[in-house]
């Protein structure tokens, strides 16, 4: 049996080889970027390479499933490329350098370590990998209590690899903080993507179940690499044709495609489905025949999907049927669903993204106000999934009030990796930076030292479950996310949800070395422009604290604009320029949203004087001639933000510009065409805001030409 498995594996790992050098031979003259951060580049420094080889000269895997036949063509895939040189694949420990992976139930070998404690703290997703001594060889293992702990582990220590780092004494235990570390794709039936910025969507509903894409499993594979282990396929305004049986059985074949890379799939739900496919007259949450329409159809989804996830709900929100149709709470809409899944082990995602006009004038007040008193209402297996501001993936929001505000409901975060607000896949954001502003922001909900990463962790407020959401940003651009750079904000996503206290520089040097060179100077300076990146487009889109100041796409600068669908979804409902002055008023003497944050918050972002600046104009409106700790007054502060925005802007492209011959020319001209629209964009952007506050201020304004001020006191304003 062992034999056949290993022979069916070299069959695999053969064939990936011949395909890697075809593919090596194309990269020569093409590099789309399809490969990811998983390129697996050569060691070029001839030591190290020869140190390495030492280290890895036989692979045992011990698993005969197909997440073991995935782990052993990885490692054979991914040293090939690394060092040169094939390990070969045995089935016991005969010579130095051994790299064994598996778990105590499929390798002796490895239960006979004494590993039992370290093994069981980093549980099924973790991993043990340390070298030591086996059959008196030095040898490497890679262990974990779970075949997808043991992948997990598989790609750790390629990475290890790939970032050039020592391998020959490793002592490592990692696990996940978080449990269900999920994306979640806007994707509809048609092929389209909401907010998609890169193509259509990688499911091919025709052609499924009868033919699965090939890429669907590079998309798991890539996934896996990164610690992902969940996936919503379809948009949270669900079609409810995604809960017929032809369609369910799409997700099915979807599904047996992720499950050797430990990726479960989940659905979006339409919270009338019972009424639109269920012949039931209703879909009234307390109604028995709509929870039995739930029972059923999640039985059905079950025995398609054994191991499926579980339902993400959109309801009551920007159109969305739901429970207050029926004078029903969220919390009595989330349980029928979360009744129906229990049996088998699901769980629901009832998003947080909910803001009726009738609740109160300020948007960013209505999550909080609806959801708060239902605290401890929905069944244990209901998540409540909260977007990372109180508003809508600004490009700068304070933390959403509900973390550390329902200590009885788990919370679980919703990230956007597209780029909805920042620019498409048109402009280099990398998010890291923001995503950690969001992760360390003390909540205070148990004193000091209460960061939003230890409410979704759970550790904060004990809760049983945890999850993170992130809006996927990939589609079928060969580069997968539109923007060579877009792949970094994945990645940056993925290893945060293993663990939120990575830092962003950590995560970007990583990436880079993983993805474009090891050169230090070239990493050094894709390293700044990324790490520079986000506080730009803040300054040069919405500085200050300025939010949604744009039109329908989200995308140009639109802040006269006063769309007539709704107030909330205009401009001027929340910059409130006139000549009087600029801002929301968020304090008691507005519309009190700033009470929603524990103190000392609510008391620090009351007072104009000790609100961080770059949070200013989300709680105060405040006068033109404002003084702020520069000495200068709002208006020219304003001013000096858009115009450093732009030039930080044209420093982004002048940098990557300075790399050209580092790195392919193809990826290196790509990225340069979207860094001189950027610049354009950051200028019009510029150019438009001060233009239209200008009116209403009376403030000085410098000329600009071709992008830079031209005022002889120009550097007053950068």
């Amino acid at each position: 049996m062992i034999a056949v498995f290993l022979r069916r594996v070299r069959r695999v790992a053969a064939l990936g080889c011949v395909l890697l050098v075809l593919a090596t031979s194309v990269r020569a003259h093409a590099e789309p970027g399809y490969d990811l951060w998983l390129r697996y580049v050569a060691v070029e420094d001839a030591d190290l390479r020869t140190a390495y080889r030492k280290s890895v000269s036989a692979i045992v895997v011990s698993q005969r499933s197909a997440s073991g036949r995935v782990m052993a063509t990885e490692l054979q895939r991914g040293l090939e490329g690394l060092l040169g040189a094939q390990p070969r694949l045995a089935e016991s420990v005969e010579t130095p350098g051994t790299l064994v992976v598996g778990t105590p139930a499929s390798s002796p070998l490895i239960a006979d370590l004494g590993w039992a404690a370290q093994l069981a703290r980093a549980g099924d997703e973790g991993y043990v990998i340390q070298s030591t001594t086996l059959n008196r060889h030095a040898a490497t293992v890679i262990a974990s209590e779970g075949e997808i702990g043991a992948l997990y582990g598989v790609f750790h220590f390629l990475r290890l690899i790939q970032t050039r780092q020592p391998i020959a004494a490793l002592d490592v235990v990692q696990r996940p903080r978080i449990e269900r570390r999920l994306l979640n794709h806007w994707d509809n039936l048609d092929g389209s993507i909401e907010r998609g910025y890169a193509g259509q969507s990688l499911w091919a509903w025709d052609e499924l179940p009868d033919r699965v894409d090939p890429r669907a499993e590079d998309y798991a594979r890539a996934n896996a690499s990164i610690g992902i282990n969940g996936t919503v396929i379809n948009s949270v305004n669900a079609d409810p044709k995604s809960f017929t049986t032809p369609y369910l059985e799409k997700a099915a074949a979807l599904a047996d495609a992720c499950r050797p890379y430990g990726l479960r799939v989940y659905l979006s739900a339409n919270f009338a489905a019972p009424k639109i496919l269920g012949r039931v007259p209703t879909a009234d949450p307390l109604d028995p025949a709509v929870a039995r329409w739930w029972r059923e159809k999640a039985t059905e989804i079950y025995r398609l999907i054994p191991d499926f996830g579980g339902f993400l709900v959109k309801a009551n929100s920007e159109g969305q049927p739901g429970p207050q149709e029926y004078d029903r709470t969220h919390a009595d809409g989330a349980n029928v669903l979360a009744d129906a899944v229990r049996p088998h082990g699901g769980i629901v995602m009832w998003r947080a993204f909910v803001y009726d006009e009738d609740v109160d004038p300020d948007r960013v007040k209505r999550a909080y106000l609806e959801l708060v008193p239902l605290d401890g209402r929905f069944r244990d297996n209901v998540l409540v999934q909260v977007k990372n501001g109180p508003l809508d993936f600004q490009p700068r929001e304070p933390f959403h009030p509900l973390f550390g505000a329902m200590p009885r409901t788990p919370l679980m975060a919703e990230l956007q990796i597209t780029q909805e607000y920042l620019g498409h896949s048109t402009h280099l954001v990398y998010l890291a930076p923001m995503w950690k502003e969001f992760f360390d922001a003390d909540t205070y909900a148990a004193g000091p030292g209460s960061p939003v990463s230890r409410v979704i962790d759970g550790t904060l407020q004990d809760y049983r479950r945890t999850g993170i959401a992130g809006v996927a940003n990939t589609g079928s651009d060969d580069n997968w996310t539109g923007h060579h750079f877009g792949q970094a904000n994945w990645y940056a996503y993925g290893r945060l949800a293993w663990n939120p206290d990575l830092g962003a520089g950590e995560i970007a040097q990583e990436w880079i070395e993983m993805t474009w060179s090891h050169a230090p100077d070239v990493v050094a300076t894709i390293r700044s422009i990324m790490l520079d990146s986000h506080e730009a487009l803040v300054n040069y889109t919405m500085p200050l604290g300025l939010h949604h100041l744009i039109g329908g796409d989200h995308y140009a600068p639109m802040p006269e604009n006063p769309d007539p669908r709704r107030a909330d979804w205009s401009a001027i409902y929340y910059h409130r320029a006139d000549a009087s002055g600029i801002g929301f008023d968020r304090t008691s003497r507005g519309s009190g949203a700033v009470d929603q944050y524990r103190s000392p918050l609510r008391e620090q972002w009351s007072d104009p004087s000790a609100t961080p600046e770059k949070l200013l104009l989300w709680f105060h409106r405040l006068p033109w001639d404002h003084r702020l700790s520069s000495g200068r007054t709002l208006w020219d502060e304003l001013v000096r933000h858009y115009a450093k925005g732009a030039e930080e802007a044209r420093g982004l492209e002048a940098r990557w510009a300075a790399l050209r011959g580092r790195v392919d020319d193809e990826r290196h001209e790509a990225v340069l065409e979207k860094l001189r629209r950027q610049v354009e964009d950051a200028a019009r952007w510029r150019d438009k805001c001060l233009r239209y506050f200008q009116q209403f201020s009376k403030g000085a304004l410098p000329e600009f030409r071709q992008g830079r001020a031209t005022s002889p006191s120009m550097a007053s304003w950068c």
